[in-house]
């Protein structure tokens, strides 16, 4: 491993070409790339995105802490997340300062511990209903399964909508909207919106469209005087403690779709990882079911099991671990900063990544192996605070957090009760894909076993 000159003080790392610097080698595989950066160049390295864009990633979790929290202030968020603004506006991902910290006020109250658990009913009935057109044997594409049981919750929790409902109204053209967001982040030059091309002419068709049904929404639920339990009510009537004032409808649109983007792929993410890495570890799948079988039964899941399938919950925390949905988060130096004794200039783009930390042999033992057992004992009070980091940290720590892991057990738990899942004969490798979140490459293929046929 390359050492630092200790006089210059400054991260090393690899060149990289004159005028894209190491864009390539990070767009054909981000996440080869970036662990491959401690083990040569130590806890903090330093790339190029074009010629002038200066990256650094930092693999050691006090300077992790002082990026997220001790000095958060010298940071906003990277400049990628600007290519979000469009379709997320100023909502918790992409607001900054004093208007975020407003907003999330606002917004906390939707994610108490007593909300979270009115909702626990809702994520298994939502799940027992889609599972009841499952078909034993029956091939499955299991990442679009996870998205459909995960966008129904959050149909269903946010807006008292249907499945149905919601996907046709809000998620078919968010997909559109976040494809085009997408390769807008890629991209190296991004064209301004008003330029009329096509690819900008179709990401602004959905966003206008997205914009039309949630107004719609909104306007509706201002005219009603019949109450729903469900987080637009909860949105629509929160009042800053400060100044009693609610958000306005833009705002309200903005937490909206902000919500509803977070709330549902990076759980279905998790969940198909989980599911995939039970299929591949027989020993720890069948341990997944006895406890299903011993606290669960026969009888329907019910909410308050939760806190009793520890194991159920230790599945998703280490699926969480290896393929963490968040893999990487950026932030930009907003002026000169120092940290850890390394000296940032302003507009340099620090990442911290979930990924790389979470298989960091320092921290885990047997870093790239599916251990749920790891978490038993209190495990995470033994790590350094930021080597395990799902949620992200700080004053942005994801506000759902709570809501998402409920969320994820007592899935799999509705799954896990009924049946086993296999990867379909002749299945690609899987591999995952590092999108805004990350995914299996080409989706999950697996057959659906039921349990009571199969035992």
């Amino acid at each position: 491993m390359r050492k630092k000159e200790e006089t210059e003080n400054l991260p090393q790392g690899p060149k990289g070409r004159l005028f894209t610097g190491n864009l390539r080698d990070f767009q054909e595989d981000p996440l080869g790339f970036l662990s491959s950066l401690p083990k040569e160049y130590g806890e903090a390295a330093k790339f190029r995105f074009g010629p002038f864009q200066n990256i650094y990633l930092v693999t050691n979790p006090e300077l992790i802490k002082q990026v997220l929290v001790t000095k958060q202030k010298s940071f906003v968020k990277s400049r990628d997340f600007k290519a979000l603004k469009p379709v997320l506006g100023e909502g918790l991902l992409t607001s900054e300062k004093d208007f975020h910290m407003r907003q999330r006020r606002l917004i906390q109250p939707a994610f108490k511990k007593s909300h979270i658990s009115s909702y626990g009913q809702d994520m298994i009935d939502i799940t027992r209903d889609y599972l009841s057109s499952w078909e034993d044997g029956q091939k499955r594409n299991i990442t679009q399964d996870m998205m459909g049981i995960t966008l129904g919750i959050i149909t269903k929790t946010m807006f008292s909508m249907t499945f149905k409902e919601g996907y046709a109204a809000i998620g078919k053209p968010l997909e559109s909207a976040m494809r085009s967001a997408i390769k807008r982040m890629r991209a190296i030059i991004k064209l301004p919106l008003w330029i009329p091309v096509k690819k900008n002419r179709e990401y602004r068709r959905a966003i206008n469209k997205l914009d039309t049904v949630l107004y719609d929404i909104i306007s509706r639920r201002r005219e009603q005087t019949e109450r729903h339990d469900d987080m637009l009510d909860i949105l629509m009537d929160a009042k800053d403690a400060k100044d009693g004032m609610g958000m306005s409808d833009e705002q309200v649109r903005d937490e909206l779709m902000t919500i509803f983007l977070a709330g549902h792929e990076t759980t279905a993410n998790a969940l198909s990882w989980a599911l995939y890495l039970l299929s591949q570890h027989p020993e720890t799948e069948q341990k997944l079911f006895q406890e299903i079988d011993s606290v669960i039964g026969d009888r329907p899941p019910a909410p308050d099991d939760f806190m009793k399938l520890s194991y159920t919950q230790n599945i998703i925390w280490e699926a969480m671990r290896l393929f963490p949905p968040s893999y990487v988060t950026g932030r930009e130096a907003e002026e000169d900063v120092e940290i850890g004794g390394y000296r940032f200039k302003k507009g340099d783009t620090i990442l911290v990544s979930q990924y790389v930390m979470h298989r960091h042999p320092k921290y885990f033992e047997q870093a790239d192996s599916f251990i749920p057992e790891r978490f038993e004992n209190n495990y995470l009070k033994t790590l350094p605070p930021y080597a395990y980091f799902p949620f992200g940290g700080g004053a942005r720590v994801c506000i759902g957090n709570h809501f998402a892991v409920m969320e994820a057990v007592l899935v799999l738990a509705c799954i896990a009760q009924r049946y086993r899942l296999r990867l379909a004969p002749g299945h690609h490798e899987v591999r995952p894909y590092p999108s805004i979140t990350m995914r299996p490459r080409r989706g999950l293929q697996m057959i659906a076993e039921e349990r009571s046929k199969a035992n």
